[in-house]
């Protein structure tokens, strides 16, 4: 059973422009499933809509992005609940101990004037009553650290103590200490140095291993991805392109945009030069008739100007929007 979905998503960012008024399609008619249990990965360039659609499935969403259509389902005690229909009172009991976010940067979201202890416990207590403070807070707390092999010294100290790699496995473990069902991370290797890297994802993991929660996974690194997901999901101008498991991606990219995100990671030893991806992404608030990615696609037809691919199964598992390798496609 799908531990989250989303039909038809829709998230916009309406700007005021005077006399008229901007959308930015960040999110643009999106349908996903996410399993239980699984490391689900987003990847696409800066800009597609990665960040967005993470904020609008967490309910944080707030002006100028406004959610402008769509569904969004939690599965709680086995049943398919509709998050835009949970009031925010009731939605603040959810938040942290059914799904918590990890935002971008989340490195630096520690309080600097406090010891990392006292966050855990302000965390703690707004979500936990603690009646013995060694049974309630500081068993589970040292318990949940060492299960993810941190020292349980970094207690004692303030953040900027902390190497960057060690503030962003302190924040990752202070969102996961309520155990949520869905965990949601937005570049969380972002600004690392490769062995703070490392480490984080073996973090994360730990943390899924531990506790058989889900993991939403957002990072436009392709080799993290390949790393630590069982699925991926490929993101282009606030839609998705391709879907596959993650071995299926890399063996067998159908896409284009997923075939160029792949030839340009390096590869050990190998010293020849790496393309991008041609071209520059589009404006979200001008996007171009057909399919988004035509302008900078090698193989465009002319159905490709006028109609936008659907994101269709052609194998098990595995889905693609092109014309190229679609049933649609018209020779």
């Amino acid at each position: 059973m799908d531990i989250l979905k989303t039909e038809n998503l829709k998230s916009y960012y309406i700007l005021d422009m005077g006399e008229t008024k901007k959308e930015v399609k960040a999110v643009n008619d999106l349908t996903i499933n996410i399993h239980e249990d699984e490391i689900y990965g987003i990847a696409g360039e800066s800009g597609c809509g990665k960040s967005t659609f993470l904020k609008t499935i967490c309910k944080l969403v707030e002006p100028p992005l406004r959610m402008i259509g769509g569904t969004i389902y939690y599965q709680i005690d086995g049943k398919y609940v509709e998050v835009t229909e949970i009031k925010e009172e009731d939605f603040r009991k959810l938040r942290w101990k059914y799904i918590s976010y990890i935002p971008q940067g989340s490195m630096n979201a520690l309080n600097p004037i406090i010891r990392i202890r006292e966050s855990f416990k302000d965390f703690f207590t707004a979500h936990q009553k603690i009646e013995n403070e060694e049974r309630d807070f500081e068993e589970p707390l040292k318990k949940h650290l060492s299960a993810l092999g941190l020292p349980v010294r970094v207690l004692k100290s303030y953040p900027h103590q902390l190497s960057g790699g060690m503030r962003q496995r302190t924040t990752i473990a202070l969102a996961t200490i309520l155990k949520p069902r869905i965990i949601v991370a937005d570049e969380p290797t972002t600004a690392l140095d490769v062995v703070a890297q490392r480490a984080v994802i073996q973090l994360l993991k730990d943390i899924q291993k531990l506790q058989k929660n889900t993991i939403i996974l957002v990072t436009h690194d392709m080799a993290v991805h390949a790393n630590i997901t069982d699925r991926i999901g490929i993101m282009y101008a606030g839609m998705f392109v391709e879907e596959a498991r993650t071995d299926d991606i890399f063996e067998n990219p159908l896409h284009p945009y997923t075939k160029f995100l792949i030839a340009s990671l390096p590869k050990m030893g190998d010293k020849t030069y790496k393309p991008s991806v041609p071209g520059v992404p589009p404006s979200l608030s001008n996007l171009p008739p057909g399919c988004p990615f035509h302008p900078r696609c090698p193989y465009v037809m002319d159905i490709c100007k006028k109609e936008i691919p659907q994101l269709v199964e052609l194998n098990t598992e595995h889905k693609s929007a092109c014309f190229l390798n679609s049933k649609e496609r018209v020779e």
